[in-house]
């Protein structure tokens, strides 16, 4: 049954509880119920309805002889009330450890318990895990804690979900007992703490109590095969991510990892509201570089760097920029700092990883229509489910179509946004993923304002300065595959391939980076590009746990091999000047203009990665890898013939400690390099060595509460042979060029009380030039401000007439930035506020967001000096949608 009357219930279905210090003497008696909680540091909570009802230790119950199996046969829950946990979570207490599994819906399960030597188990019939990385199989601790050597949570068959806890020595002492905000709660304590008259079984008669308004399992009979009755609730989606894949490649504790690793997940991007993918990494303190066009082609800056391209599933998606629909993504990780031990190359500040939703295994249906200013219009879909009748084969379909206008005069857009994917689970040890994108963009391309003096102009943000019968089209094609096979509980193969295929052209009046003439005319020159280009990525990875000793291993080694090609064609043609105050559209598209520009590119590389996280001590953990990359790239010159290649190779390495003296607590330290290859020749013909990262940094990441968790990191990063003009020969480059950034960064997410969730960060950056032939040592890298801020929040009403009723508040600063390298002209601060008000009632919701509430007049970013693109002004969306 449902049971949204009490708000943590909402958030949680079974918690296990691992202890070392409570005897069976203390944890048999029900008065002391609530000492017990408290003595956890939890939330205290109303004892039971039948507050004087004798809890029991499971592991005084008799074992039963009967197979699990045959249990599940006596008193099954129907098949079609199958419920899908989608997430196990381990968190720390101050005694020990709690095992949370989470799911999407909520109906009654049965428990069924016994024990088998050290072995305390549950299974959960009518059940099904289902991780969000999409591994089906199963998760494990070993060694949580002393005397427990091992947990593990697996689907013992298709129906039914096994809990399983092993004592080092002996069966571990294990109590039950119910509570009404978080379901069904077992404690363990330590088999080290128990005495063997503790550990025999004896028989103790039952009580059931069963309230109306608080449902309480029913302890099982010695005598008979009654199951326990556990009240499942959906999973209540939080804004605290606690595992990730993009640091390690590997599901791995956030705490447990020596670097600084964000997540957005698709709960705050649905409260916000998020259209593009800027809208998720401002929650982070991520800015742009550049927004270029305008149509959602953002680059972005991580610790002062300007990072190209992104990631999809761990695989890179394109050297280029492309345009990101959020349709199909389920949440944005960014791992900050240098990546190349484990991505290849790339900017020394970090890497985006958009991780795209997956198929289901029980039906879902959702649908969603919002519209708002500027005639903006977006109705998506979101379908998926088993295709045959033991769900071994599921689908996943997301559909949107977006058509807008914009604050800016002659913008407008359309997209076109397909994405099936199909998941074969082969066996229960094998699995394959198909999915594939389509995206169609068409927009007006737009390439802002300039500056006048030291500043923005001053126009009207809604001022167009380009061709209004310009275009920006891209058509992408993305697919690939991804198969997983696990050979044992501790070694396993993950193989993908994916492939990006994007067909781009564009037709624009592009600003001279020169002042304004007479302070009023703007010189523009006309281009007209075409640069399709083609991605292939393909990867084989094996993954295995081992123990040398009382040190644990668990180590990657992989293969990538990428291949990057296509041609860059362009035509071009000077352009009346257009006069900034009074500006006149009646200029003539250019024909019958001559290509001036036809390069063909294609990069290969091959990497070599191996990686060790290393369990020194259950408080003390190590992460060492490193990464061959043997990188080539031709660029031939179809109009002169002239043919320029190079190859190079590079090592990167990473090293970590991370140190916990407490178990909430997590301090790490950290060093890692990252490497780009720098094309071209010297003026004597010499190529250039890589552009290479270095990064130190340090942290602390706190649980400051069971839901609510933050990170705070200090980090030193240079990025040497960095290509800077030749003096002797201004027509070639040299590497003499080094760039600093260095930083503190705060970041917190959660739910810090029932119903209120908040995401928010803070980052003082300090980047700037510290060698150069052309800019002036000591200016700061563009775009980047020294001082940026966010917090966003909601809170929904949990109970009473107006349950369901939220509210959401968001809050942005972004300090004084550069907009070029000279530092000629700086982009203001500015401060703007968001808002949101949405209901919630059965499967349908109705919700408005405000952005820029105050009608703030602000700039995003600037490309060059003469580039700079406004923020949109104040903009209503409102938002219904349904889902089954």
């Amino acid at each position: 049954m449902w049971n949204f009357k009490l708000p943590l219930l909402a958030a949680s279905l079974v918690s296990v509880f691992f202890t070392q210090t409570v005897s069976a003497q203390q944890i048999s008696r029900s008065d002391n119920l609530t000492n017990n909680r408290e003595n956890r540091s939890l939330p205290q909570i109303i004892p039971a309805t039948n507050a004087n009802r004798k809890i029991k230790q499971l592991s005084e119950l008799e074992p039963i002889s009967t197979s699990a199996q045959t249990l599940l046969v006596q008193s099954p829950t129907p098949t079609s009330e199958i419920v899908q946990v989608t997430q196990v979570k381990v968190n720390p207490t101050n005694k020990g450890l709690e095992v949370i599994l989470q799911t999407l819906q909520g109906q009654q399960l049965q428990l069924v318990n016994r024990s088998a030597g050290n072995n305390f188990i549950v299974d959960v019939p009518n059940a099904q895990l289902r991780l969000p990385s999409g591994d089906a199989f199963s998760f494990r601790s070993d060694k949580p804690i002393a005397g427990v050597s091992q947990i593990t949570v697996t689907n013992f068959d298709t129906n039914t979900i096994r809990i399983a806890v092993t004592g080092e020595v002996s069966l571990p002492v294990v109590e039950l007992y119910d509570s009404p905000n978080e379901g069904l709660i077992f404690s363990v304590a330590s088999s080290a703490s128990a005495t063997p008259s503790q550990q025999q079984p004896q028989t103790q008669q039952p009580q059931t109590s069963q309230s109306q308004n608080q449902t309480q399992p029913t302890q099982p009979s010695v005598n008979s095969d009654q199951p326990i009755e556990l009240v499942v609730t959906g999973e209540q989606d939080n804004y605290r991510a606690t595992d990730s894949s993009t640091a390690t490649k590997t599901d791995t504790p956030l705490r447990d990892i020596p670097a600084s690793i964000q997540i957005v997940p698709r709960q705050v991007l649905e409260d916000q509201r998020a259209e593009r993918l800027q809208d998720a990494l401002e929650n982070l303190g991520i800015t742009q570089s550049t927004n270029f066009g305008g149509a959602s082609l953002s680059q972005f800056i991580i610790r002062g760097f300007e990072q190209r391209g992104y990631f999809r599933n761990g695989s890179l998606d394109n050297y280029s920029v492309t345009p990101v629909d959020l349709a199909n993504v389920e949440r944005v990780e960014v791992l900050k700092g240098p990546a190349s031990v484990l991505f290849g190359q790339g900017a020394p500040g970090g890497i985006i990883n958009l991780i795209t939703k997956q198929p289901l295994s029980e039906p879902y249906y959702a649908a969603e229509f919002t519209a708002g200013s500027y005639d903006f219009y977006r109705p998506t879909l979101d379908f998926s489910g088993p295709l045959n009748s033991d769900k071994t084969l599921l689908y996943r379909l997301n559909v949107a179509y977006q058509n807008s206008g914009s604050f800016r005069n002659f913008v407008d857009s359309e997209r076109i946004f397909i994405a099936p994917s199909l998941t074969w689970k082969i066996s229960a040890n094998t699995k394959l993923n198909f999915d594939f994108e389509y995206l169609n963009n068409d927009s007006v391309f737009d390439r802002g304002i300039p500056a006048l003096g030291n500043r923005p102009a001053p126009i009207p943000i809604s001022r167009f300065l380009g061709l209004p019968q310009g275009y920006q089209r891209t058509t992408l094609y993305k697919g690939g595959y991804t198969l997983e096979h696990r050979f044992s509980d501790n070694w396993q193969l993950r193989n993908a391939l994916f492939i990006t295929s994007m067909k781009a052209g564009d037709l624009y009046a592009n600003p001279d980076d020169s002042p304004l003439t007479d302070n009023r005319f703007l010189d523009r020159s006309f281009t007209n590009d075409r640069f399709p280009t083609d991605n292939y990525n393909f990867q084989t990875e094996v993954t295995g746990k081992f123990a040398t000793g009382s040190i644990t291993h668990k180590s990657l080694i992989g293969l990538e091999l990428n291949r990057n090609t296509g041609p860059y064609i362009v035509r071009s043609a000077d352009l009346p000047p257009i006069d900034i105050f009074n500006p006149d559209y009646n200029t003539a598209i250019p024909t019958g203009l001559p290509i001036g520009f036809n390069t063909q590119f294609n990069t290969n590389s091959l990497g070599l990665y191996l990686q060790d996280q290393i369990t020194l001590l259950d408080n003390l953990k190590l992460l060492v890898g490193g990464r061959f990359d043997f990188t080539g790239q031709e660029n031939k010159n179809t109009l002169t013939g002239d043919n320029i290649s190079q190859s190079d190779h590079a090592f990167s390495p990473r090293v970590g400690l991370v140190y916990q003296p407490i178990p909430p607590i997590s301090l790490y330290a950290s060093y890692s390099r990252s490497f780009v290859l720098n094309i071209g020749t010297s003026a004597d013909g010499s190529t250039f060595d890589p552009e290479r990262g270095t990064q130190y940094e340090v942290g602390v990441k706190a649980d400051l509460s069971d839901r609510v968790s933050a990170t705070l990191a200090a980090y030193h990063i240079t990025k040497s042979n960095v290509l800077t003009t030749d003096p002797n020969n201004p027509n070639f480059s040299i590497l003499t060029g080094e760039q600093r950034s260095q930083g503190i960064e705060l970041n917190v997410a959660g739910e810090i009380l029932s119903g209120l969730k908040i995401i928010g960060s803070y980052g003082y950056t300090d980047a700037q030039i510290t060698r150069d032939n052309l800019f002036a040592v000591g200016n700061r890298l563009y775009n980047v401000p020294k001082n940026a801020a966010s917090l966003w929040t909601t809170y929904e009403i949990p109970k009473g007439k107006l349950q369901g009723l939220g509210f959401g508040l968001g809050l942005y600063y972004v300090g004084d930035r550069e907009g070029d390298f000279e530092n000629s002209v700086v982009l203001p601060s500015y401060f703007r506020t968001d808002a949101a008000l949405y209901y919630k009632h059965n499967n349908w919701k109705a919700a408005v967001n405000i952005k820029n509430l105050f009608d703030e007049k602000y700039y995003e970013n600037a490309q060059s000096r003469n580039i700079i693109y406004p923020g949109a002004p104040l903009t209503v969306l409102g938002t219904i949608s349904v889902e089954f």
